[in-house]
């Protein structure tokens, strides 16, 4: 049954790509080719993939719903170099990873999405910010996450499941894009949000897709990656602009490799490309791809 509902998933998404006649393809990228394979058991349930800044050309990695409350630097082996826990925090449903600017300038964030909800009950969402952790080899291998911000907000509408986070390096802003939708819904948190109360992310502009699950934001703020089960979505702009107005542009698609499941994205922080990241479903093997700028 489970087999079942992931094909009709990729149906579903794929019907919808083609109602609304994305069919350029993306010729900026090779094909995606296979670095390694998940092969440590705790990260069969990766649902986010973030490239570290501080310790590039490493990768955050964590798990969502159920799991422990820990993000994961990994290598492009997929062996894990460092695991960070963030301490007193229950992983409800952690769904995306992104790192980038944050309240003092001179520094580098982490940002996880606790904005998962396949039933819609959740009337608040978090996000999780805290300065990214610098490692270095033969160190220690686990560091607790005692001091970060919790920033607690609701949708403008209604609850509903969230799977992509994107943070915009140049104004701070954060976006969410619903999943179960067609179409889907962008989003958005001004900078600066509050810490300390309950905000509202403000719904700006419907998006021709369904089952959103992954999206991320070049550091320059001009090239954007979206995806669902069975396509990536690509956008580029010859400038910075909001968001909402780059997804005004018709995006290209990207050829992809379809994944058992899969729900993760980054872009690599040299810009060189990006990477892909399942999760393990019915014993079918998992890989990380890499995606190579021509």
């Amino acid at each position: 049954m489970k087999t079942l509902f992931f094909i009709l998933l990729g149906i579903s998404a794929f019907s919808c790509a083609k109602k609304d006649s994305i069919e350029q393809p993306a010729s900026e990228f090779e094909p995606g080719v296979k670095l390694a394979e998940i092969k440590d058991d705790k990260l069969e349930e990766i649902s986010g993939l973030a490239a570290s800044i501080n310790n590039a050309p490493l990768l955050w990695g964590h798990n969502d719903s159920g799991n422990k409350a820990e993000i994961y630097l990994l290598d492009k082996n997929l062996d894990i170099r460092l695991t960070c826990e963030l301490k007193g925090v229950e992983n409800r449903d952690w769904e995306d990873i992104t790192v980038g600017p944050g309240p003092d300038s001179s520094k580098n964030y982490v940002y996880i999405g606790e904005i998962g909800d396949n039933d819609a009950q959740y009337k608040y969402k978090y996000v999780y910010r805290f300065e990214e952790p610098t490692w270095k080899e033969h160190q220690q291998k686990k560091i607790v996450i005692t001091e970060f911000d919790k920033i607690t907000f609701q949708l403008s509408d209604e609850q509903k499941d969230t799977e992509a986070l994107i943070l915009d390096p140049k104004t701070k802003n954060l976006y969410i894009i619903s999943k179960r939708e067609e179409p889907v819904y962008l989003y958005e948190l001004k900078y600066p949000y509050s810490s300390n109360d309950t905000v509202t992310a403000l719904k700006l502009i419907s998006l021709p897709f369904t089952k959103i699950v992954g999206a991320d934001l070049s550091a320059d703020g001009r090239e954007l990656l979206m995806k669902n089960y069975s396509h990536v979505f690509y956008w580029n702009s010859s400038i910075a602009k909001p968001l909402n107005d780059l997804l005004k542009d018709p995006p290209k698609s990207v050829p992809y490799e379809i994944e058992p499941q899969g729900e993760s994205i980054t872009w690599a922080t040299d810009g060189s490309g990006f990477y892909t990241l399942s999760e393990v479903n019915k014993n079918k093997k998992s890989y990380l791809y890499f995606y190579k700028r021509r």
